[in-house]
């Protein structure tokens, strides 16, 4: 029996608008500098950019695990039906984190270009 596929890791609320911002770490990615950069200036704390850097984190985690057991099921020493969960996991979580990135890059953009 195949086990059933466990739920993508999720990113915690923010709680309030001023949490986006802060200096970006230096894993938080490319798409996360410029969202960085127009918080900092606010002074706000940097919680966007840590949750930014985690949910990068987790996503490498998952691609890793995913290359690990593809390997493995290549060398016939995993199971393919295991194998073939983590890649699709691997695909679904970054899809979710490429259209968050793309969200957030437009709402940048749309902040950006109002008239104040």
């Amino acid at each position: 029996m195949i086990p059933p596929i466990s739920s993508l890791p999720s990113i915690s609320p923010l709680g309030s608008a001023t949490a986006i911002g802060g200096g970006a770490s230096a894993g938080a990615g490319a798409g996360t500098g410029a969202l960085s950069g127009a918080g900092s200036s606010a002074g706000t704390s940097g919680a966007f950019a840590n949750t930014v850097s985690g949910a990068i984190d987790q996503l490498q985690q998952v691609q890793n695990a995913a290359s690990s057991a593809a390997a493995q099921a290549a060398a016939g020493q995993g199971n393919l039906a295991d194998a073939m969960i983590a890649a699709t996991q691997a695909s679904v979580a970054t899809q979710v984190t490429t259209a968050v990135t793309n969200k957030a890059v437009a709402a940048f953009t749309q902040i950006m270009n109002m008239q104040v």
